[in-house]
């Protein structure tokens, strides 16, 4: 697929408007295979590394009409010398751009905020949250850029170990933002992010639209619910809770010690919500119930795995009512359409690998401007 003809590449180049390349990684974590010791063996002297860079590199240079660049997660293709293989007048030009790689390291990005002044014309941006910095948020509120409509933040737990969060931008960065364009709206992914640190990530002046929290390890804590129903009850609109966690003895429950469940508090507080997906977390019925009432027919997706519900004692021990049968009935009167738990993890709209979600999500995030 690599070796065109030069007439053919010529004519591609020059006629292509929209790049979108996604690299599947899965498959080589899952089989533990991502590491350099693996790369070296089947590119040991790294010849094919450099080919496709060089393709990718070439196809950047004779681009005639780009408006849309995408790259997510291609082990090493796109360098942090990438972009300058741009003419001035494509980078003057272009309306999107992302660049995922959170296996680059150290302290090297993508994209640097001295490159992304080229990109005057950007409408949507999608980067790894790490190299989000707040010198890059200084120069998209620049006067000669037009205003960002779509920002999409990947925060990986492997970024924020060998990345620092101290560059973030801060809440009055996000104001300066929020000023230059009102219809800036933000989605966040956080993969295996502790607490603490989503306080450090979560300033109260991000326009947050859409958040998707999935973990192995670290579960979200009722005060990081909270705090988001809080703080973007304004702009919240998708809020997607996944803990895949092998043990499945016991699921957290984020309304432990707490007099309100913060899920139903986030069904109060954020009137825009139109879709709420939860898996490996306990949700009582009650409170399922009542998130249903909550938000009515403007909840368009309520997606609960079958095995996060659970109910109190005084539901199982009324043997006159089904609490199985009372629940989808109860439900679905709240939402005004037939509801029943997920019965299978699978059939989740939200199920897959994290990176290609959070690629896909970010893809039609970012056309709905």
């Amino acid at each position: 697929m690599y070796y065109l003809d030069n007439h053919f590449k010529l004519f591609f180049n020059r006629n292509l408007q929209k790049f979108s390349l996604f690299g599947d990684i899965s498959i080589l974590q899952q089989q533990g295979n991502l590491s350099n010791t693996y790369l070296s063996k089947v590119d040991p002297d790294g010849k094919k590394i450099k080919q496709i860079q060089q393709l990718f590199e070439e196809i950047l240079s004779n681009s005639r009409q780009l408006k849309w660049l995408s790259c997510g997660f291609m082990l090493e293709i796109v360098t942090p010398t990438s972009l300058s293989s741009l003419s001035n007048s494509i980078a003057n030009t272009m309306e999107h751009l992302s660049l995922l790689d959170n296996n680059i390291p150290g302290n090297s990005t993508l994209i640097t905020a001295v490159e992304l002044e080229r990109f005057v014309n950007l409408r949507s941006l999608a980067l790894d949250f790490c190299d989000f910095t707040a010198e890059m948020a200084r120069v998209l509120t620049d006067n000669n850029h037009v205003p960002l409509q779509r920002l999409s933040l990947l925060v990986h737990n492997v970024s924020v170990m060998h990345k620092s969060l101290d560059n973030m931008p801060n809440d009055e960065h996000w104001k300066a933002l929020s000023r230059k364009s009102t219809s800036l709206r933000v989605y966040i992914m956080a993969f295996d992010i502790k607490s603490e640190d989503m306080l450090k990530i979560l300033k109260p002046s991000i326009p947050l639209e859409r958040i998707h929290f999935d973990s192995y390890i670290t579960c979200v804590s009722g005060a990081i619910v909270d705090l988001i129903s809080r703080q973007y009850d304004k702009f919240l609109t998708h809020f997607i809770l996944m803990n895949d966690v092998i043990d499945t003895s016991g699921f957290p429950d984020l309304s432990d010690n707490r007099n309100e469940d913060p899920l139903v508090l986030l069904a109060w507080r954020c009137t825009k919500l139109s879709l709420l997906a939860i898996h490996g977390y306990t949700v009582w019925a009650h409170n399922l119930i009542a998130i249903a009432r909550l938000r009515g027919s403007d909840l368009k997706v309520l997606e609960v795995t079958e095995e996060s519900i659970d109910f109190d004692q005084g539901e199982l021990a009324d043997q006159d009512v089904d609490p199985v049968h009372n629940l989808i009935e109860q439900v679905s009167l709240g939402l005004g359409q037939p509801w029943h738990a997920v019965m299978d993890i699978e059939s989740l709209s939200v199920f897959t690998e994290p990176n290609r979600h959070f690629y896909r999500e970010m893809q039609s995030f970012s056309e709905d401007i």
